[in-house]
């Protein structure tokens, strides 16, 4: 299947702090292509790939799985590591959760994380009945595109794959059971109204997590995508200004090869 108008993956190569942001469930690169343009203008060599199964056909992701997800950032974090002196791991919605599972499974090679509305549980009647639904029903409605500014949409599946959306159950649960080994510096940035992930699940990473160093933003003019929303730019620049703290070299000219 090609890949839909805009959810192409993104790399930039820049100086020796690197990120990399991992999008969300049914979305694709589009959603924070900004943001990565942002990063790199600003010299830091960004990674932004692609989710297999996404970016096509909610019918492709059906066949995908969180360890087909969570592998793709496994290895675009490596690729940076080898690179970079210095990585960081941001995401939004499930790539917040696939960000906090890189963090509580690389440790101090990741130098800190940025969430935007991580999503850390499926909630409601509809995830117990997931198990058994799924061999009956191949999807439901879609969840893309929760976003408040006009005449802004994101590109993202118009259906939810049952399977996949069992598998990222799974998937939650083990990010949950590991927050205690994130130790890194966190922001975590949440919009006040999200209609896909409510505040709980932010709070509770918070409640979790091992970190020390840790920043909450909540976004008051945005929705779920808020990468695409009103407070995109706050998003950035609170971003930068968190990597920039952790990594004095940002911003100022030096080696463009890994450390």
């Amino acid at each position: 299947m090609p890949v839909l108008p805009g959810a192409e993956p993104y790399r930039h190569e820049g100086g020796e702090v690197g990120v990399l942001l991992c999008h969300g469930f049914t979305g694709s690169p589009q959603s924070l292509r900004p943001w990565a343009e942002y990063l790199a203008a600003r010299g830091l060599t960004v990674s932004l790939p692609l989710l297999p199964g996404h970016g096509t056909s909610w019918r492709d992701m059906a066949l995908t799985g969180w360890q087909d997800w969570y592998a793709e950032v496994d290895r675009a974090l490596r690729e940076l590591l080898e690179r970079c002196s210095q990585v960081f791991v941001a995401g939004l919605s499930m790539g917040g959760a696939l960000a906090l599972r890189l963090a509580s499974k690389h440790g101090r090679a990741v130098s800190g994380v940025v969430v935007v509305n991580p999503g850390i549980k499926v909630h409601g009647l509809a995830a117990h009945a997931l198990p058994v639904a799924r061999h009956l029903v191949p999807s439901t409605k879609g969840i893309a595109s929760d976003i408040a500014k006009s005449g802004v949409a994101e590109v993202g599946y118009d259906r939810v794959p049952l399977h996949a959306a069992h598998s990222l159950r799974n998937f939650f649960r083990l990010v949950d059971t590991g927050l205690p080994q994130v130790t890194q510096p966190l922001l975590l940035l949440h919009s006040a109204v999200d209609h896909v992930v409510p505040p709980a699940d932010s709070a509770r990473i918070l409640g979790r997590v091992s970190s020390v160093d840790v920043r909450e933003v909540v976004l008051e003019q945005s929705y779920h995508v808020a990468t695409l929303d009103h407070d995109a730019e706050r998003i950035f620049d609170e971003s930068l200004a968190f990597i920039g703290r952790l990594a004095p070299t940002v911003g100022k000219k030096g080696s463009t090869t890994g450390g």
